[in-house]
């Protein structure tokens, strides 16, 4: 019978991710998880086989809830276009809060790795997701008459996509919150042109 596990599995992904987040997978050695997840080398592999299985498992955790997040956004809106449009704007605030940065763990992963490897194709997979769902919340609004007929919704999508990463990594480097409150509403506002109504 296997032994049941000594760790908390959800608490020592978390963790893990803030960490890679934080530093980025090739600075994060094995005594930084060492002392981060409270575990022994032996403990790490047996839970996760490997720095770079648990470092997938973190962009795999990170990627989840990004999608997840913003599916719920959209569902819980009775407008997929104004869900959308809020989003840009929630983006506005400076402060990380509980997160070691702004700027998306995918992107900085992504100019991390090699353009050639199983991680860079795990991370690309992941961003593939997000964009799609920015494209079924444009193809349901373009159903519900919000969005203009002669809108193409991964056409969108894919520029959407290109705002949330570009703000996100903004946020970084601007000091004015007034400013950033600003771009993100150029932005939300700009997706806002494409609606049938004014929004």
């Amino acid at each position: 019978m296997a032994r049941p596990a000594s760790y908390d599995r959800d608490a020592a992904l978390d963790a893990a991710m803030t960490l890679f987040w934080a530093q980025g997978y090739h600075a994060t050695s094995l005594k930084d998880l060492e002392a981060t997840l409270s575990m022994k080398p032996g403990s790490i592999y047996a839970a996760f086989h490997s720095k770079e299985a648990l470092f997938r498992a973190t962009l795999d955790r990170y990627g989840t809830r990004m999608t997840s997040e913003l599916k719920a956004l959209v569902e819980q809106s009775p407008s997929p276009l104004e869900a959308l449009r809020d989003h840009l704007l929630g983006l506005a605030d400076l402060s990380p809060c509980d997160r070691p940065s702004t700027a998306c763990m995918l992107v900085k992963s992504l100019l991390e790795v090699p353009r050639e490897g199983e991680l860079r194709m795990v991370i690309e997979e992941h961003l593939d997701r997000v964009e799609a769902m920015i494209a079924q919340a444009f193809d349901a609004a373009q159903r519900k008459g919000e969005l203009r007929p002669d809108c193409d919704p991964a056409r969108l999508a894919r520029r959407m996509q290109t705002y949330i990463f570009g703000l996100k990594v903004q946020a970084q480097r601007e000091t004015d919150p007034d400013a950033m409150r600003a771009l993100c509403r150029d932005l939300a506002d700009e997706i806002g042109q494409f609606s049938t109504r004014p929004i």
